[in-house]
Protein backbone atom coordinates (compact mmCIF):
# COMPACT_ATOMS: atom_id res chain seq x y z
CA UNK A 1 0.00 0.00 0.00
CA UNK A 2 1.22 3.72 -0.83
CA UNK A 3 1.70 6.08 2.45
CA UNK A 4 -0.68 8.30 0.61
CA UNK A 5 -3.47 5.51 1.13
CA UNK A 6 -2.07 5.01 4.37
CA UNK A 7 -2.84 8.40 5.20
CA UNK A 8 -6.17 8.85 3.90
CA UNK A 9 -7.48 5.73 5.93
CA UNK A 10 -5.96 6.82 8.83
CA UNK A 11 -7.78 10.53 9.00
CA UNK A 12 -11.13 8.69 7.69
CA UNK A 13 -10.79 6.44 10.98
CA UNK A 14 -9.88 9.23 12.79
CA UNK A 15 -12.69 11.66 11.16
CA UNK A 16 -15.54 9.14 11.99
CA UNK A 17 -14.46 9.02 15.64
CA UNK A 18 -14.74 12.67 16.05
CA UNK A 19 -17.48 13.14 14.96
CA UNK A 20 -20.06 13.61 17.64
CA UNK A 21 -23.20 11.18 18.10
CA UNK A 22 -26.01 11.49 20.90
CA UNK A 23 -25.43 10.53 24.67
CA UNK A 24 -26.60 7.49 25.79
CA UNK A 25 -26.43 5.72 28.76
CA UNK A 26 -26.31 1.68 28.28
CA UNK A 27 -26.36 2.07 25.00
CA UNK A 28 -25.88 -2.40 24.02
CA UNK A 29 -22.21 -2.69 23.73
CA UNK A 30 -21.14 0.16 21.50
CA UNK A 31 -18.36 1.10 23.63
CA UNK A 32 -16.76 -2.44 23.60
CA UNK A 33 -17.78 -2.70 19.64
CA UNK A 34 -15.86 0.75 19.51
CA UNK A 35 -12.71 -0.80 21.10
CA UNK A 36 -12.70 -3.79 19.13
CA UNK A 37 -13.16 -2.19 15.84
CA UNK A 38 -10.17 0.56 16.86
CA UNK A 39 -7.96 -2.18 17.44
CA UNK A 40 -8.97 -4.40 14.21
CA UNK A 41 -8.05 -0.47 11.99
CA UNK A 42 -5.20 -0.27 14.00
CA UNK A 43 -4.01 -3.43 13.10
CA UNK A 44 -4.68 -3.37 9.44
CA UNK A 45 -3.42 0.42 9.33
CA UNK A 46 0.14 -0.97 11.33
CA UNK A 47 0.70 -4.25 8.95
CA UNK A 48 0.11 -1.93 5.94
CA UNK A 49 3.09 0.69 6.99
CA UNK A 50 5.06 -2.11 8.47
CA UNK A 51 5.28 -3.93 5.19
CA UNK A 52 7.88 -1.92 3.43
CA UNK A 53 10.46 -3.50 1.63
CA UNK A 54 13.74 -4.80 3.28
CA UNK A 55 17.33 -3.76 2.68
CA UNK A 56 19.21 -6.94 2.46
CA UNK A 57 22.90 -6.37 2.23
CA UNK A 58 25.22 -8.07 -0.55
CA UNK A 59 26.80 -11.21 0.24
CA UNK A 60 30.25 -10.98 1.25
CA UNK A 61 33.23 -11.04 -1.50
CA UNK A 62 36.02 -12.72 -0.51
CA UNK A 63 39.10 -11.64 -2.41
CA UNK A 64 43.07 -13.24 -2.40
CA UNK A 65 45.02 -11.18 0.02
CA UNK A 66 47.33 -8.59 -1.83
CA UNK A 67 50.95 -9.96 -2.16
CA UNK A 68 53.61 -9.48 0.15
CA UNK A 69 56.60 -7.26 -1.14
CA UNK A 70 59.50 -6.37 0.61
CA UNK A 71 62.94 -4.62 -0.61
CA UNK A 72 66.68 -6.27 -0.89
CA UNK A 73 69.79 -5.96 -1.45
CA UNK A 74 70.00 -7.51 -5.76
CA UNK A 75 72.97 -8.42 -7.50
CA UNK A 76 75.98 -6.72 -7.91
CA UNK A 77 76.55 -4.33 -10.78
CA UNK A 78 79.17 -2.70 -12.30
CA UNK A 79 79.01 1.41 -11.81
CA UNK A 80 81.19 2.46 -14.36
CA UNK A 81 80.90 6.36 -13.29
CA UNK A 82 81.68 5.45 -10.12
CA UNK A 83 84.01 2.64 -10.93
CA UNK A 84 82.87 0.30 -8.09
CA UNK A 85 80.62 -2.66 -8.03
CA UNK A 86 77.32 -1.78 -6.14
CA UNK A 87 74.70 -3.83 -5.19
CA UNK A 88 70.94 -2.20 -6.05
CA UNK A 89 67.99 -1.87 -3.97
CA UNK A 90 65.60 -4.55 -5.55
CA UNK A 91 61.76 -5.33 -4.69
CA UNK A 92 60.81 -8.58 -4.52
CA UNK A 93 56.98 -9.81 -4.53
CA UNK A 94 55.44 -13.39 -3.45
Amino acid sequence: MSKGLIVLVAAATLGAAIVPGPAQAGNGGAVAAGVIGGLAAGAIIGSAAASAPRYYEPAPVYAAPPPRCYWTRGAPVWDGYRGVYVRPRVQVCE
